[in-house]
């Protein structure tokens, strides 16, 4: 984000310099803060920034360090400072926020100071994940298109799970997380490894944006600051802002109190506590994690959040798991390399006309369902609008894109910070609902089920949101003047009120007195009205009247005539009437602000009650959203997806035909190549895939993943025909970067995303790798990338793909049944020269086999390398193939009949040995040496027996002559 440099140097942004002095003595003795905290004071007319945060403002928002002024001393040794307008402002913390990750601090003046001030207090704090103070001011006219959610996390007591030496640490996890933009607390508790792989899953599925934890001891040797160093890690590379707080804040002391006094009241009386078992015990690691939550987010000291949360619990194991490193490999969500247009899942699929659409759309994509039922009700509602685009269409562009963010506009009303603007806002899109139902209810669809589906959904509970916000309407219709809302005027009606009227009366007659006025000035000074002689109403002055520098001689000397002031635009006058006109003009309008100001609470008080209305109505709106762009984008897309069939968890094969990848099918100048993808299980459960770099074999392999979690979140896939079972997670380890200024190299960063993988795998899950192995030696390398192979085949049994440059991993289909062979084609030109220099032509089609050669120089002359680097290249890599395999032009080449033939022949001269060797004279009785000599003699006597056939076969004597 930036902003063009403007005019920001005026004398309305200058801090007055008769308080450098003392504000920068004041600046200094400030509390230290963290690096990632900006701090910004309030000048009333603009905001001002200092020291380093001055010099990162120049930097990131103006790009300029002409901006920057030096408070003090001279020259630059004084105090960096930079001043930003009220928007540019409010843009930056708007960024700092929600892209940046950054914190917010807002100083505003000590009570009492003047203009002049060098003392500010704390005013306002804000974090990526609670954003309550600055809300309003930062975000009233901007819709958030994706939840602050804050999570406090308690490790409770380990225990040592198995046995011997395969014995694991599993970790009690509570944890609790607010999203107070539609005022939600949750809690859950569960049991964890040492990697934290369910802490991962938890913050990808809640997106969360920032954790707090209890700090670390002085020392940060002890084995609960290793613990917490650890979890530091998942944090880093879930890209989540770390809170330190003290222990203190973690004991559970009047939890029960605090949400009762939190929490939406019960009309039966239950305690909502009673319910949720990780909450039963004060001494839980989840209640201990939800007071730390409550104090750091001082939910309590705000009465506008009594009764007004509503407490959940959450269960891991209803969705898929997702990590970071999956989130990355799939494309799911923007980061710093995916910033355009269809470069992410989320933008791809994201047709939605509303603000909630868009949040829940984010929510589905990290929380893919795993309840075969629930999925498929989703599949059959898009299917519905699949089949009846005229009804999508009609939905979303005259009713869905007319819907405001109710969860905004209700807690506007919750905080009485509501507006008649808020009020109107909620009447239009009630209007729109009878419009909406009648459009739901026209869908044509040829299955009853579905249509009984849609009923369920969506007509039956909007039927009941229309019916309770007829009362509403009628509120709105008797109280607002409609008919002002064409010039957006968002006034109450006078003849609701008898003062109202009486005052509205009053401005009328003052209003044709002033008309009156300016007629009668006008004929006495001859000019002509609005073109020569103007009536304004000024700030300055009130009601006056206005002639330019060149007419304004005619009133000079005239007693008559007041004249105020001149300016460019010409010379203000009034009269004594006018004077008094202006005056009873000024008073009336305030009184009747004032009359209409209490009528205005009055009916945003009442419009507040329908709070409970609009967040469920809010909900069927974000749903609906949701389905229809599924519906839109399996229409849209080059080729349009088709519904997947979904298995059990365990149960059947993943079965895709003509599988695409949906990002990369939209992009332009693109004309992808589809391959099919079969995994049977206990078959070809374990797919290695070889091939040339640039091939499709990252493509192949991600495809793959996307469409599974695509299923899974109910949407339409690229395929002609999808069969998939239900996944429990996808687990990916692909291009892991260099984090060197983490202290962290590529080689360790991917073991440590594939030692995530090995301990949260089960047969269910999805397992995705790309290219293991690399950051280390050759033989390293290939030593993990086997045993890591062979591991996940033999021991986890999960659907794997595995692409791999290691052509000798290839061997595994040898040891393992399941492990099956797959290469992306490139054709070769057989053009007399040497394998280094033929012309290479890549197909991207995945066919069974094993890929017999390397490309990587082939691709590196695709790449436009200099020719130079691309002969020596060539001669070196000549050179290391005779060094490795000097006696390869040595050895005769066989045809594959002679080589068959050889092998049956050696199968049968040892099948005959054993079975001489199986049946030895009973009644004598040999000890080992005479038994090993006597199965010599035996097989002397075969090999003669075979002697002819074993030399006319030219591949079994270079066999001999090699040994």
């Amino acid at each position: 984000m930036s902003f063009m440099y403007g005019k920001e140097k005026n004398e309305d942004h200058e801090i007055d310099s008769a308080a450098d002095v003392g504000f920068i003595s004041f600046f200094k003795n400030l509390p230290a803060k963290r690096p990632d905290t900006i701090r910004l004071f309030d000048r009333r007319e603009f905001y001002s920034v200092h020291g380093p945060d001055a010099q990162y403002v120049a930097t990131h928002v103006f790009r300029t360090n002409s901006v920057l002024k030096y408070l003090g001393a001279g020259g630059k040794a004084g105090l960096p400072s930079v001043t930003l307008s009220i928007n540019v402002a409010k843009a930056f913390l708007r960024d700092a926020l929600t892209a940046k990750q950054m914190r917010v601090e807002i100083w505003a003046p000590e009570p009492g100071q003047g203009k002049k001030t060098a003392k500010f207090r704390l005013e306002k704090e804000a974090s990526p994940g609670n954003f309550q103070a600055v809300e309003e001011l930062l975000f009233g006219n901007t819709d958030i298109l994706s939840a602050p959610i804050v999570m406090a996390i308690k490790i409770g007591s380990s225990a040592v799970a198995g046995a011997g030496p395969s014995k694991f640490t599993t970790k009690s996890v509570g944890v609790a997380f607010a999203d107070a933009s539609v005022r939600e607390i949750g809690v859950a508790e569960f049991v964890d490894n040492d990697l934290f792989s369910n802490i991962e899953s938890l913050l990808i599925q809640l997106s969360v944006k920032e954790a707090v934890i209890p700090a670390s001891s002085k020392s940060g040797n002890t084995d609960r600051d290793l613990e917490l160093n650890k979890l530091k890690g998942v944090f880093e590379r879930c890209g989540v802002v770390v809170t330190e707080r003290k222990n203190s804040d973690f004991a559970a002391k009047n939890i029960d109190q605090d949400l009762a006094r939190l929490l939406v009241l019960q009309t039966d009386a239950v305690d909502p506590t009673a319910t949720i078992p990780e909450l039963t015990s004060p001494t839980s690691p989840a209640s201990s994690a939800l007071s730390a939550l409550l104090a750091y987010m001082s939910l309590l000291s705000d009465s506008s959040n009594h009764n007004a949360y509503n407490l959940k619990t959450h269960d891991l194991s209803q969705y898929m798991k997702l990590d970071a490193s999956a989130l990355r490999a799939l494309g799911l969500m923007t980061d710093a390399a995916n910033t355009g247009k269809n470069t992410t899942l989320l933008s791809l699929l994201n047709k939605c006309k509303t603000a909630q659409g868009t949040r829940l759309l984010g929510t589905w994509l990290k929380q893919p369902l795993v309840n075969l039922h629930e999925i498929q009700k989703r599949q059959d509602l898009v299917e519905v609008f699949v089949d009846d685009s005229n009804s999508r269409r009609t939905i979303q562009d005259d009713y869905l894109r007319m819907m405001p963010d109710f969860h905004r506009i209700s807690k506007r009303f919750q905080k009485q910070a509501a507006s008649l603007e808020d009020v109107v806002r909620v009447y239009q899109a009630a209007q729109k609902l009878s419009g909406m139902i009648e459009s739901l209810n026209g869908v044509e669809t040829p299955h009853e089920t579905h249509r009984q589906l849609v009923e369920e959904t969506y007509l039956i509970p909007l039927r009941e949101h229309e019916s309770n916000l007829e009362k509403y309407t009628e509120l709105v219709e008797q109280t607002l003047d409609l008919d002002q809302l064409s010039s957006h005027n968002f006034v109450i009606k006078p003849d609701y009120d008898d003062r109202l009227r009486e005052l509205a009366d009053k401005l009328i007659e003052i209003r044709d007195g002033l008309d009156e006025e300016h007629r009668d000035v006008g004929r006495e000074i001859d000019m002509e009205l609005d073109k020569k002689l103007h009536l304004e109403n000024s700030q300055q002055y009130g009601y006056c009247f206005r002639l330019t520098k060149n007419d304004a001689k005619v009133i000079h000397n005239k007693k008559k005539f007041i004249e105020l002031g001149t300016i460019k635009s010409g010379l203000y006058f009034t009269t004594k009437s006018l004077k008094e006109l202006a005056t009873d003009y000024k008073e009336t309008t305030e009184a009747y602000s004032r009359c209409q100001s209490g009528l205005v609470k009055e009916v945003v008080s009442i419009a507040a009650t329908y709070n409970p209305v609009l967040e469920a109505l809010d909900n069927q709106i974000a749903h609906l959203d949701v389905i229809l762009s599924f519906a839109h984008v399996s229409v849209n897309a080059p080729e349009p997806y088709i519904k997947p069939k979904l298995l059990q968890k365990g149960e059947g094969s993943l079965v895709l035909r003509d599988a695409r990848h949906p990002l990369l099918e939209v992009q332009d100048e693109i004309s992808f190549i589809p391959n099919d993808v079969e995994m049977v299980k206990d078959k070809s459960e374990f797919q290695i895939i070889t091939g040339p770099n640039m091939g499709g074999k990252s493509t192949y392999i991600r495809q793959t993943g996307v469409i599974a979690l695509m299923a899974q979140t109910g949407c339409f896939v690229p395929c002609s025909t999808a069969q998939l079972p239900i996944f429990d997670s996808i687990l990916c380890r692909v291009g892991a970067g260099d984090s060197q200024l983490k202290g962290v190299s590529t080689f360790m960063a991917e073991m440590l995303e594939t030692a995530t993988i090995l301990k949260s795998a089960t047969k269910d899950s999805l397992i995705i790798i790309d290219e293991l192995g690399r950051g280390t030696s050759t033989y390293d390398g290939f030593g993990l990338a086997w045993a890591i192979s062979e591991h996940i085949a033999s021991q986890i049994h999960a659907f794997c793909l595995f692409a791999t440059h290691f052509h000798e991993l290839t061997a595994l289909d040898q040891t393992l049944p399941h492990v099956q062979n797959l290469h992306v084609v490139a054709h070769v030109s057989d053009n007399g020269k040497s394998s280094q220099e033929r012309d290479i032509t890549l197909l991207y089609k995945v066919e069974k086999g094993v890929c017999d050669q390397s490309f990587g120089i082939h691709v590196a002359e695709l790449a436009n390398f200099p020719e130079s680097v691309v002969k020596l290249a060539k001669r070196k890599a000549d050179e290391l193939e005779d060094f490795g395999d000097k006696d390869r032009d040595t050895v005769p080449k066989f045809s594959p009949d002679v080589m068959e033939e050889g092998s049956k022949l050696i199968e049968e001269l040892l099948q005959t040995w054993a079975s001489q060797c199986a049946s030895p004279d009973e009644d004598v009785i040999m000890d080992e040496d005479t038994a090993a000599d006597k199965d010599v003699t035996i097989l002397k006597k075969c090999v003669e027996q075979y002697h002819d056939q074993i030399q006319a076969n030219p591949w079994i004597q270079s066999i001999l002559t090699t040994l």
